[in-house]
């Protein structure tokens, strides 16, 4: 089943979020390459690509997991996690309807 994983950055999360990133990277391509990652990507904390110093204030994950457990399990060891840059992460289950 496919869960989204929802976080939520600290307040000047940048230097941690930009620190974490390559580890973060090589987590989600790994999921990638198995097949179970559907979308993954931050909320620019501005109104652009690019946000610059403005950063970040969060990010959207969604993946395959055999169930909630494990998506939690996964998330928990995320480098976001560990480095301090997530205030909060939500997690619940998701079902893919478009595009079919």
């Amino acid at each position: 089943m496919y869960f989204a994983i929802m976080a939520s950055d600290v307040t000047d999360s940048l230097a941690a979020r930009l620190a974490a990133r390559p580890a973060h990277l090589e987590r989600l391509e790994l999921l990638q390459r198995q097949g179970r990652l559907l979308v993954a990507g931050p909320h620019p904390a501005i109104e652009s690509v690019d946000p610059g110093p403005a950063g970040f204030t969060g990010s959207l994950i969604i993946a395959e997991f055999d169930s909630l457990a494990a998506a939690q399990s996964w998330a928990n060891a995320d480098p976001y996690v560990t480095a301090g840059v997530y205030a909060e992460v939500c997690i619940k289950p998701f079902k893919p309807v478009l595009p079919a």
